[in-house]
């Protein structure tokens, strides 16, 4: 398996779990580096190296109306804020490949959102910047389809890839976490991040709406999937989730953070290691077409 690494931060090849915590959306300066402080506080205390996330955009939003976030400008200004404050590395979801520069200057790590990760221009934009990528699987895509997009990427001559994990459609309103595809995606040979948070959304419902997801089910699929042996966790947290302007119904209590990265430190540190690669080979896709 490849390593990547943010920064300081080692992800992959047997090191010990990563955190990629923050707000689903940044809704004010205030509120991200209050969140960010915290966050790193949390993870300092657990001894989880950690990257900091909060979208500058979120354009699949379900109305038009919704909150969507400050755009490119205003919103890696306040990342770069975050970034030189606090000391840690950045992360945040590029939509349009014409950010793709303005996102390298600032982000040590550029997401590519689920609903566009077979989007072949914006790949082949963020993979020229040279940037670590994080590709969150689509819904719609089996686990072994993301070797068409770590084509793409490295066709490019970039090969610093995260996979992440953020569950499957089942029917059309609700995600499963099959945790078969954890070991699918790391034997395409790229950490794999798990995001709980997401997979837990109920579609049709409003994110603002309680019933617009299932946070009971957090802990448990965290624990599950880094038993399984994953590489990073992306947790989406926020200090008053009732008040958010996104993701309300997804999004981990931030009071509720530290607990959940312990129970995942201490199974991480069990299963570690043992990984990777029992049943090494068991799946190929070196010939998988492009």
């Amino acid at each position: 398996m490849r390593r990547v690494k943010v920064g300081d931060i080692l992800i992959g090849e047997g090191n010990p779990l990563a955190l990629i915590a923050g707000p689903c959306v940044i809704e004010s300066e205030k509120i991200v580096m209050e969140t960010a402080e915290s966050v790193k506080l949390i993870a300092e205390r657990v001894g989880m190296p950690l990257i900091f996330k909060s979208s500058y955009l979120k354009d699949n939003r379900s109305s038009s109306k919704s909150y969507q976030g400050p755009g490119v400008e205003e919103g890696l200004r306040i990342l770069q804020k975050v970034k030189e404050t606090f000391d840690i590395p950045v992360l945040s979801d590029i939509h349009d490949r014409h950010d793709a520069q303005a996102c390298a200057e600032v982000l040590d790590v550029i997401q590519v959102p689920a609903f566009l990760s077979m989007q072949t221009s914006l790949l082949l934009a963020v993979a020229r910047t040279g940037r670590v990528i994080n590709v969150k699987k689509g819904q719609f895509l089996a686990a072994s389809d993301m070797q068409t997009a770590i084509n793409k990427i490295t066709g490019e001559g970039n090969d610093q890839i995260l996979l992440t994990e953020r569950g499957s459609f089942f029917g059309y309103h609700n995600l499963i976490m099959d945790m078969r595809n954890l070991k699918v995606m790391r034997d395409l040979g790229y950490p794999v991040v798990l995001d709980p948070t997401h997979s837990i959304r109920k579609y049709g419902v409003s994110s603002s709406d309680r019933r617009g997801g299932a946070k009971e089910f957090i802990f448990s699929l965290t624990r599950a999937g880094v038993a399984a042996g994953v590489d990073a966790l992306f947790i989406e947290t926020h200090p008053d989730c009732d008040g958010a302007l996104c993701d309300a119904a997804s999004m981990l209590p931030l009071q509720k953070l530290e607990e959940l990265l312990r129970q995942a430190k201490e199974i991480d540190e069990v299963i570690k290691p043992h990984l990777p690669n029992d049943e090494k080979g068991i799946y190929d896709y070196k010939d998988y077409p492009e």
